[in-house]
């Protein structure tokens, strides 16, 4: 009897790891850079990157040309992530990365969102947004 008791409490062991080193781990997190469609557990490793767009309309830029800006530079961090003519203007929101669009793209590591500080400036470093 006594062996009957190991060889059933030894399959329930046996089967407990079969089952548990099945499950792979990984980021599954769709909406990260390293998905990983295998993973069934995750393993905290997902990270992410955001993108953001620029934009201003024809009446903004009207506005601005009015005010005597021409040019227009955009800083991230106070870092420049681009330049445009204050002439430069767009219908409809631009999808990010369009021509000519300001995108900024930032690593964001293992987190989802980020607060950056930005700042828009004309070509005196007369400040419009920030």
């Amino acid at each position: 009897m006594k062996r009957v008791n190991i060889l059933i409490l030894g399959l329930m062991i046996l089967g407990t790891t079969t089952m548990t080193s099945c499950k792979k781990e990984g980021c599954t997190d769709g909406d990260s850079t390293n998905y990983n469609s295998d993973a069934k557990k995750d393993d905290g490793t997902c990270q992410y990157t955001g993108e953001h767009v620029i934009w201003y309309n024809v009446t903004t830029s009207a506005n601005l040309l009015a005010d005597g800006a021409t040019d227009l530079t955009f800083y991230v961090s106070n870092s420049i992530v681009g330049s445009t003519a204050a002439s430069v203007y767009w219908t409809s929101q631009p999808a990010c990365g369009s021509n000519g669009s300001i995108t900024i793209s930032k690593d964001l590591g293992g987190d989802k969102t980020k607060s950056y500080s930005y700042s828009v400036k004309d070509q005196t470093g007369f400040e419009y947004w920030s």
